[in-house]
């Protein structure tokens, strides 16, 4: 099956335990996450061929990123080792009417000092068919996006399919130019862009007509207007696929999404999540399913339908990455999430 290329920010994650807020923690558990490499290993347990590139500081806490990741057989041969810091994320679950709470230390992180001509994106695209990257990565700082653009032009060339996932994150928009000065020009040759609810609005000033996202007022059919505006404006698109959170508290969320292609909007199922062991990663999640459905030619519905299951599933599971398998991700569409013991 296809190889597919991701390329972004991994981070040391450390989270309080047993829901406490910052100022009450003595421990933190550490793992590993980010959105690209969240992608990556999904689809290692869908059974894909992945290839995971960004850049690593060479030091202890490098190789440790480094296993912990390839122990999920995701190809790690093009990751670059350079740099001093392993950027650092601090994650407060919230619970009920508390949110979540993330707090970053990133900056000067090994892969934010990366410059153009530090990949080599010959050898990171040797076989490969599919290369995916987000919103997150060209915010990170001028040479992030710089490398993430260049990455995305070499691909064309070389015919891949190009995935965008928009994810706008306020938060690291602080180098000197916006999200809204900055994307266009990589998403103009993205041929599938992803997003939640408020990617479109937050990146381009595309919003959903009635959405209140804060409100949970999210309707499926007012995304099919996002989809088309994006279209229009982006050419290369040939699909858009947007998850809709409806949150009506950190522990309860509904969730479901949208998939347009060739004029038609398919609706995914509509999940009710409660109670959520972990949301991070449910957009990554929804992506990895989208481009495993996609690579696998099933049709829109079916590939909305598993993209949304398989996003379902990431929200029962602790930390960053996805431990769904297509059968786990079969097995809810067919049994409608009744959670019975399986024997």
């Amino acid at each position: 099956m296809a190889r597919v290329v991701t390329f972004g920010e991994i981070m040391l994650r450390l989270a309080t335990k047993r829901f406490e807020r910052f100022i009450q923690a003595h421990e933190f558990e550490a793992t590993y996450g980010g959105g690209e490499a969240n992608v990556a290993v999904s689809l290692a347990n869908f059974g894909l061929d992945v290839r995971y590139v960004t850049a690593l500081p060479d030091n202890p806490l490098g190789d440790a990123c480094l296993n912990y990741v390839r122990q999920f057989g995701v190809d790690t041969s093009c990751i670059v080792r350079q740099g001093d810091r392993l950027g650092i994320y601090f994650l407060e679950t919230g619970a009920v009417q508390r949110p979540s709470k993330v707090v970053y230390d990133r900056a000067h992180s090994a892969i934010a000092d990366v410059k153009p001509g530090d990949i080599d994106w010959d050898a990171a695209f040797q076989n490969a068919d599919w290369f995916h990257w987000t919103g997150i990565t060209p915010a990170i700082s001028e040479g992030a996006a710089d490398v993430c653009l260049e990455g995305i032009e070499v691909a064309k060339a070389k015919g891949l399919t190009i995935s965008a996932d928009l994810n706008y994150r306020k938060n690291l928009w602080k180098w000197g130019k916006a999200a809204s000065e900055v994307m266009p020009e990589l998403v103009q040759h993205c041929d599938v862009a992803i997003g939640n609810e408020e990617d479109a609005d937050k990146v381009f000033g595309i919003a959903a007509p009635g959405a209140d996202v804060e409100a949970g007022k999210i309707e499926a059919e007012a995304y099919r207007y996002v989809a088309e505006k994006l279209i229009e404006r982006f050419p290369s698109l040939q699909k858009v696929a947007i998850t809709l959170r409806g949150s009506l508290s950190a522990s309860h969320n509904t969730w479901s999404g949208i998939l347009y292609s060739d004029g038609e909007m398919y609706i995914g199922p509509q999940y009710d999540v409660l109670p959520i062991v972990d949301r991070v990663g449910g957009g990554d999640a929804f992506c990895a399913g989208m481009i495993y459905s996609l690579i696998a030619s099933k049709s829109p519905q079916e590939a909305i339908d598993f993209a949304v299951a398989a996003s379902c599933l990431k929200h029962t599971i602790h930390g960053d990455f996805n431990m769904a398998s297509v059968s786990d991700v079969e097995g809810l569409l067919k049994g409608g999430g009744g959670g019975r013991v399986q024997r």
